[in-house]
């Protein structure tokens, strides 16, 4: 059975304000006006924009979570192998019990560019083995039973309990046609894409081939989240590329907001035109 699309605020942490409180007013317009998500970047550094202003993706959450009733929240996404996954598990259930169980956690690599600046692992394949232990560190110690773990990376050595007890959503991101994102995407609840090469986007086929992908190592797709980022105007002819994705299943569509793109004032009027129709 098809479920319906929800529209979502995908929206950068960096260079657009230096006041945590835009984004707070950005979100509760955006509740006010029918979009059902908001999801922030997770950057620390721009090695390649060094004097834009960064802001914590986090902190802004928390006070989302107080200023709005309805709208999901997340990162997207949050590299965890910068991230101890002891912390990150107690901040997302905080976060999660502050918004009434409408966070979504939001995982993925991250920029080597990034990291590499800030002295952090560079190496994919070590980030990407990095990044699956601390999933199942999340999941088990969001199970609020007793739980150890023995890694190459981390290591619980005695048991621990964690509560209050946590079902997270979790999104993984990846970029397609690299495989590996994709089959770890399939373990958990949705995948959000993007494409190796120097144009990021995915075309409806890139979708389907995901679709078709992430298919094969999961039984069942019925909860399953297809995220997309979308970039309209409120225009129904600009806007009309849209329905294709709605039409093979996509559940979330997230209009991407960033520094070239526009500002604060032209991404407020795009909130208060409300989603696509």
């Amino acid at each position: 059975m098809s479920r319906k699309v929800k529209f979502g605020i995908y929206i950068a942490n960096h260079g657009l304000t230096s006041n945590p409180q835009d984004y707070v007013t950005l979100a509760k317009s955006g509740e006010e006006h029918g979009w059902e998500g908001f999801f922030i970047w997770d950057h620390v550094f721009l090695p390649w924009a060094p004097d834009q202003a960064v802001l914590d993706p986090w902190v802004i959450l928390s006070a989302i979570a107080t200023q709005t009733h309805k709208t999901a929240i997340g990162t997207t996404v949050t590299p965890l192998a910068r991230r101890r996954p002891m912390i990150i598990a107690r901040e997302a259930m905080t976060l999660d019990r502050l918004s009434s169980g409408r966070f979504i956690l939001g995982v993925g690599l991250g920029g080597t560019g990034e990291l590499k600046v800030l002295g952090e692992e560079e190496d994919p394949k070590t980030r990407g083995a990095m990044l699956d232990e601390s999933l199942l560190i999340l999941k088990g110690l969001w199970s609020g039973k007793p739980f150890t773990f023995e890694g190459k990376h981390y290591q619980i050595k005695e048991p621990v309990i964690f509560k209050p007890e946590s079902k997270i959503k979790i999104w993984c991101g990846g970029n397609w046609p690299n495989k590996r994102p994709f089959r770890r995407a399939a373990k958990y609840d949705g995948i959000f894409p993007l494409k190796v090469g120097s144009d990021p986007s995915i075309y409806p086929q890139d979708m389907r081939e995901i679709m078709s992908y992430i298919g094969k190592y999961r039984k069942s797709l019925d909860s399953f989240d297809w995220v997309k980022s979308i970039y309209t105007l409120g225009d129904r002819e600009h806007d009309a590329y849209i329905h294709e994705f709605i039409d093979m299943g996509c559940t979330w569509l997230l209009e991407a907001f960033w520094p070239a793109r526009c500002g604060l004032k032209e991404i407020q009027k795009r909130i208060e035109q409300g989603p696509p129709e």
